[in-house]
Parts: structure tokens; C-alpha cells; sequence
């Protein structure tokens, strides 16, 4: 484990006095490492940084912020990254609190054979290295610097997959303002809810050509498909498909309430409202 010193100088005048009185402090912040091996081979060469490609450099970048940190990023610790030889070390620091829980999750992947129990972000990281392992013949040997030995091994021999029967499509309805919309390749939408946080919806080019008003920076409701897991809930957000874009407005409009009213007692002019009641009641008295 590291330890990185910071120290702090703090300035305090007291009245009547000319002097400053300087005081010195230290803390100590806690600084934990994670270790990727990729052991394989390049040709005829085994693997070191100088014929390892950048591609799959950006791959591991890519997927270990997901690995650590699948859900609150906004708020996490600085991560920083180094390669060095040993074939090709990828080397990560952090905060050490959660080096400490990543360590527990890679012994309870290596326990169980399975990720089925991952949030959704960190077993897709597991995934795409068991992807690229089988592709490549790569093996990934996974340490920290709680345990000396290698903690989980991702190979060609492995199975680190989701269990499909666990993920089935669903319906939901998404609120909130829509930030931006387009796209190069696949054309979505994206929304800024209080729920579930900035959603990329797929939605299809002739849906974006077809609106005649600017749609950015106001209040939706989403009608979406996906995939959701049947046994935990989790929703799939990169599996979201627009059904239906609603216009939604969460303010009261005592206008719109009050037509509502109205074209209701057109329906309801005929019925006698006691009689109901008590129909309802079932001759029931409160």
C-alpha cells in the first residue's frame, strides 16, 4: 500500500498581536494498487509494451473506471494509470478503501464462477476481457496490493459470461430534460432524469428528422424498451429503445384540469352518483 504525504499551512492572527502564528499539519491519504497482467503472445514474441497494441491498451482503460466504479463516477476517486514490463502490467492507483472492496469482488468471482451477481457495468467489463481473452489467447491475471497472489484469472478456459435466461424486455417510462439528440452512427436521444441519471435512448434517424420543433432542453416523459434483470431489476441502460416521446410538464395547469372536467360530465350527465356509491359500497355503511 502507498501512503502520500500533503502537507498544509495554516495562517492564524490573533488580535492586538503583529506576529502570525503558522501552524503545520500532515494527513496522510491512503493509496491502493491494482494490477492487470496480460500474459499472451504477438506473433512469435511474447507480449511486453513495445508489441502491445494501443487498441487493446484503450480496451482495459475503457473498462477498469467501470470495474471500480460502475455507478457513482461523478463523485470518485482520482485513478491513476502506469504499463510496465512483466509482459504487460497495467497498473492502477486509488483510494485504498476501494482497492479493498475490488479485491473482495474479484474473490467472489473466482469463488463462484460467475458474474451474475455484478452490477451490470462491472460484468460487462468482465465480459469484454473474457471476450478479447478468447480472441486473442490472452490470459488477464488479476492482483491488488491487499493480497500478494493473483486474486482472479481471466483465460481462454474461462466462462465469465451473464447468464442470458437472467435479462428479459421490458417496458419503462423515463422523465426528465433532454439534453442533446443525433448521432454518427446510431441516432439517439439523451435525458437527464433524477432517477436514473443521463440515459441514451436509441431512437432511429426518421424519428429525429420527422420532429419540426427543437426538442433539446425540455421536459419529457420516455416510453422505452430494454432489457431488465429478472432477479435484481437492473436495467440495461445501453439496451434502451424509444417507443414514444411524451410531451410532459410537471407543473399544475388548473386550465387543462378543469377541460378534463368537463368533457368527464358529458360521460357522467346520465348516472345518479348515489345510486353508484352505494352499488360500489356493496351495502357498505361508513
Amino acid at each position: 500500500m502507498v501512503f502520500l504525504e500533503k502537507h498544509w499551512t495554516i495562517e492564524i492572527r490573533s488580535p492586538g498581536h503583529r506576529e502570525n502564528k503558522i501552524l503545520y499539519f500532515r494527513t496522510v491519504d491512503k493509496v491502493g494498487e491494482i494490477e492487470i497482467r496480460v500474459v499472451g503472445m504477438s506473433g512469435n514474441l511474447e507480449l511486453n509494451p513495445d508489441n502491445y497494441d494501443i487498441k487493446h491498451i484503450a480496451n482495459i482503460l475503457q473498462n477498469v473506471e467501470d470495474l471500480l466504479f460502475p455507478n457513482a463516477k461523478k463523485d470518485r476517486p482520482l485513478i491513476t494509470y502506469d504499463i510496465r514490463d512483466g509482459s504487460v502490467m497495467h497498473i492502477f492507483k486509488t483510494a485504498a478503501q476501494y482497492v479493498i472492496g475490488f479485491s473482495a469482488i474479484l474473490g467472489q468471482i473466482e469463488q463462484s464462477k460467475s458474474i451474475d451477481f455484478l452490477d451490470l457495468k462491472t460484468a460487462v467489463a468482465i465480459e469484454n476481457l473474457q471476450h478479447l481473452s478468447q480472441q486473442k489467447n490472452y490470459e488477464f491475471q488479476f492482483r491488488t496490493s491487499i493480497k500478494k497472489d493473483i486474486e482472479l484469472s481471466i483465460n481462454p478456459a474461462t466462462r465469465f459470461f451473464r447468464t442470458e435466461d437472467t435479462w428479459a424486455e421490458a417496458e419503462f417510462y423515463f422523465y426528465g430534460i433532454l439534453k442533446d439528440a443525433g448521432g454518427k452512427g446510431k441516432a439517439n436521444i439523451h435525458i437527464d432524469t433524477d432517477d436514473f441519471g443521463y440515459l441514451t435512448i436509441e431512437t432511429g434517424q426518421e424519428f429525429l428528422m420527422g420532429q419540426e420543433e427543437n426538442l433539446l432542453y425540455k421536459n419529457f416523459g420516455v416510453r422505452a424498451t430494454g432489457k431488465q434483470n429478472l432477479k435484481t431489476g437492473e436495467i440495461d441502460t445501453k439496451s434502451l429503445k424509444l417507443v414514444e416521446l411524451i410531451n410532459y410538464d410537471p407543473k399544475f395547469d388548473s386550465e387543462y384540469l378543469t377541460s378534463l372536467i368537463w368533457k368527464a360530465k358529458k360521460s357522467w350527465k346520465d348516472v345518479d352518483a348515489d345510486a353508484w356509491l352505494s352499488e360500489l359500497r356493496g351495502g357498505y355503511e361508513t
